[in-house]
C-alpha cells in the first residue's frame, strides 16, 4: 500500500482503535537531518500515526514564528528536493512505519518539475504533499499527476471557506482533508475558537475524506476537546518549540509529549 490510500488507512486505524489520529510536524534540518531522523522515530514509539515533514522555504507565508525560525535553522544546511526524496528513502530502508508527507511551498515543486517530483517521491515512498500556497483554482497540474502516482494531495480549508468550496476542496483532496483551526499563521495558542468543533462536525458531514485539524493545537485540553470532532490533529508549533530549546537532545521530550497527546485523543 502506498502514498494516498497508506495514509487514509493510518487515519482509519487510529479511528478504529478509539481515538483521533495524531499527525505531528517537523521541519527537516532542524536542526540537521540527524536530529530529524530521531525525531521521526521517536513519533513513531510514541503512537502518531502519520508524520507532516516540512521542506524548508524562504518564504513561509503560512507559517508563524516558531516554524519560520525552524525554517532559517533549517535553510543553513542548503536543503534540496533530492536531498529530501533521498533521506525519505533511506528511513524506509530502515523500517520506518509510518506515512510521511511533505509540507512545502509550492515553488520548489513547480521548479523541480511536477511530474519528476511526484515519480521520485513514489519511489522514496513519501505518501504525499501538502502544498499550503497552492488554491484549488491553481491546483489542477499538481492533482493530476498526484493522482496518476497514487500520491496524497492535502489541501486546505479555512474557518472562512464557505461551505460549497469546502465541499469543492475535500472532494478535490485525497488522503486527508487540512482544516485549518483559525484565520491566521500557525503557532502555539492558549485557546481555540469556540466554534470550531460545530465547524469540524460540518467539514466531516461533507468531506469523503478524513478531516485533520491543525494550527494552535498545543496541549492535552485542545486534544480532548478536538478528537471527538476531527479524524486527526496536526501538532506542530508546539513540538518544533521543544526542538528549538533542546536540539539535538530533542527527540527524547518530543517522545514524551507526543505520547501525552496520544492519550488524550482517546474518545
Amino acid at each position: 500500500m502506498i502514498g494516498a490510500e497508506r495514509v487514509r488507512k493510518a487515519i482509519e486505524e487510529a479511528h478504529r482503535a478509539g481515538r483521533a489520529a495524531l499527525i505531528p510536524y517537523f521541519c527537516a534540518w532542524d536542526p540537521d537531518l540527524e536530529t530529524t531522523r530521531a525525531l521521526l522515530w521517536a513519533a513513531a514509539e510514541a503512537g502518531a500515526s502519520v508524520v507532516e515533514l516540512g521542506f524548508p522555504f524562504s518564504d513561509p507565508l503560512a507559517d508563524g514564528p516558531i516554524i519560520q525560525a525552524a525554517t532559517q535553522r533549517a535553510l543553513k544546511h542548503r536543503p534540496t528536493l533530492e536531498a529530501f526524496l533521498e533521506f525519505v528513502a533511506a528511513l524506509y530502508a530502515e523500517g520506518y512505519p509510518l506515512p510521511v508527507v511533505v509540507m512545502g511551498y509550492y515553488n520548489p515543486f513547480f521548479r523541480f518539475g511536477l511530474s519528476r517530483f511526484v515519480q521520485a517521491a513514489r519511489e522514496a515512498g513519501l505518501g504525499g504533499a501538502i502544498i499550503p500556497d497552492l488554491p484549488l483554482e491553481e491546483a489542477r497540474p499538481w492533482l493530476r499527476e498526484a493522482r496518476r502516482a497514487g500520491l496524497a494531495a492535502v489541501l486546505l480549508a479555512a474557518p472562512t471557506t464557505p461551505p460549497e468550496r469546502l465541499e469543492r476542496i475535500a472532494r478535490a483532496s485525497s488522503g486527508f482533508l487540512y482544516y485549518v483551526s483559525v484565520t491566521g499563521i500557525t503557532g502555539v495558542r492558549e485557546r481555540l475558537p469556540e466554534d470550531l468543533a460545530l465547524r469540524l462536525d460540518l467539514a466531516r458531514e461533507i468531506s469523503p475524506v478524513p478531516v485533520a485539524v491543525g494550527f494552535g493545537i498545543s496541549k492535552p485540553e485542545h486534544v480532548r476537546l478536538l478528537s471527538p470532532h476531527a479524524h486527526a490533529l496536526v501538532v506542530g508549533s508546539a513540538l518544533v518549540r521543544i526542538v528549538e530549546e533542546e536540539g539535538r537532545r530533542a527527540p527524547k521530550r518530543v517522545q514524551k509529549v507526543l505520547s501525552e497527546l496520544v492519550s488524550a485523543a482517546e474518545r
